[in-house]
């Protein structure tokens, strides 16, 4: 990792002159040794030999920001802030791209809702508490 330069005398914190965010002062995040922009091909030949050498199976590098989400979500973390962490402009982007885990979560919460409701849970008689996720 390289070691990022101290903010110059007048510069907000994290915040290079001009505003821009970013390791080099252009917004970019991903940058060679010499403060050059990263080449993709470059970063996703990185990110392969990287998961192979950890001998995990390969994904593309894109892949971890929707593992991101899925773990943040999993956690109770708020949509709208994983929204903003991931960039989207609206929270329909981030509500729609991973409905799926909310519906996951919808229906762990319905059977705890529905193991609370039940008196003991040994009496194969007492209705069960179900509803519809749609």
């Amino acid at each position: 990792m390289h070691q990022l330069p101290q903010d110059p005398p007048g510069t907000a914190a994290g915040r290079a002159p001009g505003g821009r965010n970013g390791l080099d002062g252009q917004g970019l995040v991903f940058i060679t040794p010499r403060g050059r922009p990263l080449d993709p091909t470059n970063l996703t030949r990185r990110f392969r030999r990287l998961l192979h050498k950890a001998r995990l199976r390969t994904i593309r590098f894109h892949d971890l920001r929707h593992s991101t989400a899925t773990l943040l979500l999993e956690q109770g973390d708020d949509l709208v802030v994983i929204k903003e962490l991931l960039g989207h402009a609206h929270i329909s982007v981030a509500a729609g791209v991973h409905a799926h885990v909310r519906l996951r979560l919808q229906r762990q919460a319905i059977d705890t809702l529905g193991a609370a409701l039940s008196p003991t849970g040994d009496d194969p008689d007492a209705p069960s508490a179900a509803a519809v996720v749609r």
